[in-house]
């Protein structure tokens, strides 16, 4: 039995050990170039959101994830004079085959009962072998936010 157990865990080892040495293995993240909206832009309720980006990678992305959420306090002491919802937005986006990109579009849309304030904008992308990288940008959702014309 314990010649059993022995060869066991000699040929787990050594399955673990080839797969992790795998030179071939693509270990590079993908690159994020977020050009819209910028670090702390106010944008605007009820409008959409103008988005722009550059996605990058050395063999082959899979796919990116943009994903909104309320940066609050957590607690608040009074009612709200009128009922708004706390914002939330997240979508995938699939760019298998491609090495590179310029995405571009207006598709999100802030609801116009969206609550005013301060939010996250985290935008995430994968390559094909599952690498992924992040960038984190604070918005601010307002009602006097000017609208980005194009």
């Amino acid at each position: 039995m314990n010649k059993l157990v022995y060869i066991s865990a000699i040929l787990l080892f050594s399955t673990l050990f080839s797969a992790c040495t795998n030179d071939s293995e693509d270990v590079s993240k993908p690159v994020i170039n977020l050009i819209e909206p910028e670090d702390g832009h106010a944008l605007k309720i009820g409008a959409a959101v103008h988005f722009e980006m550059e996605l990058s990678d050395d063999t082959e992305l899979r796919s990116y994830k943009v994903d909104i959420h309320n940066n609050f306090d957590g607690h608040n002491h009074t009612k709200a004079v009128s009922e708004t919802v706390d914002f939330t937005y997240s979508k995938s986006w699939d760019v298998s085959g491609l090495k590179n990109t310029l995405v571009h579009h207006h598709e999100i849309i802030i609801p116009e009962n969206a609550t005013p304030g301060n939010y996250h904008l985290m935008v995430y992308c994968t390559d094909k072998a599952g690498n992924e990288t992040y960038v984190a940008r604070k918005i601010v959702l307002s009602y006097d936010a000017v609208e980005h014309e194009e």
